[in-house]
């Protein structure tokens, strides 16, 4: 990845971090800071991505919009960390998507509260 790409991402962190602590900022500042930020996420994923695994995640993100952003997230993540040699291809994408799968994992239980019914055993109606 770029110098100039971690530079403006660190420049974006800096100036989240000041809006958050009290310098005064108006709404435009916030909705150009958050433009940016998608544009340096889109640049980075373009980066890393194949066509064929791009469209794979904008149809995910369609659907599953949490689950798309978690993905994105792991991606951008290992390109800072130079951990994609290359560019992702569909299945490398489909391997990430299952191993995000199976971090966010929920089970689902479904338990049953049976009413206790106050009736005597002598009496059987059936």
């Amino acid at each position: 990845m770029a110098d100039e790409e971690l530079e403006a991402l660190r420049q974006q962190r800096l100036a989240e971090l000041q809006a958050k602590h009290g310098d005064p900022s108006s709404d435009q500042s916030q909705q150009e800071a958050k433009q940016r930020e998608a544009e340096i996420r889109n640049t980075i994923l373009a980066q890393v991505l194949d066509q064929a695994a791009r469209a794979r995640l904008s149809n995910l993100a369609l659907v599953k919009p949490d689950k798309a952003k978690a993905v994105e997230n792991y991606l951008i993540q290992m390109a800072r960390f130079g951990q994609i040699p290359g560019k992702v291809t569909e299945q490398g994408l489909i391997e990430i998507l299952e191993k995000v799968s199976q971090q966010t994992e929920k089970k689902t239980t479904v338990k049953f509260n049976r009413r206790k019914v106050l009736d005597s055993d002598e009496e059987d109606d059936y």
